[in-house]
């Protein structure tokens, strides 16, 4: 009879958070790594190339100081691996004061296959839930197709496209509007 031996294997500890303060230098330097990978991934939420590590921290930096931003990390681990943020309409534009829009959603190379990206999702679907806002709307690159699948899985509708969204190599990529109704 063979010996057959079974390793255990533990689960990874994901899980998502809103930063409300400051991010400390060690979830600075995480959230600059993921977004490195995200970018080299060819999912950098608008850049191209790497920018310096400079400006990488103060983007972050200003996202959080930022009211009108609230900002979602995913851990893996207890390492900031993605983030999500909403942008919330300014006071003067009450007509659409019940919405926000999701930006940024990303979950690094290295950490895909956890349900992060779903769980930042629900997270700050939630959240927006809690503080009142009724629609979540948000746009993505056509290419970005595990994106457009998880948010057409989770209930967002196309409601339009941009034949000239963005230009990635010389090349023209159409972009994709959602929204889901929350309420």
């Amino acid at each position: 009879m063979a010996n057959t031996s079974h390793t255990p294997t533990t689960k990874p500890d994901c899980s998502v958070e809103l930063i409300q303060s400051e991010l400390s230098q060690a979830d600075l330097n995480d959230l600059c790594d993921a977004t490195d990978a995200s970018i080299e991934d060819g999912g950098g939420f608008g850049w191209l190339k790497l920018p310096s590590r400079e400006i990488l921290e103060k983007y972050w930096q200003g996202v959080v100081a930022m009211p009108q931003r609230l900002l979602f990390v995913a851990r893996l681990d207890c390492v900031i691996c993605g983030s999500a943020q909403i942008i919330i309409p300014p006071r003067n534009n009450e007509a659409q004061a019940f919405s926000v829009q999701l930006t940024s959603h990303f979950v690094a190379p290295w950490a895909r296959e956890h349900g992060l990206a779903k769980m930042l999702l629900h997270v700050v679907e939630k959240t927006a839930k809690e503080h009142d806002f009724d629609i979540i709307n948000l746009d993505v690159r056509e290419t970005q197709k595990a994106a457009i699948s998880l948010y057409e899985s989770q209930g967002y509708k196309v409601f339009g496209s941009h034949p000239h969204y963005a230009k990635v190599d010389e090349k023209t990529i159409r972009g994709v509007y959602y929204y889901k109704v929350l309420s």
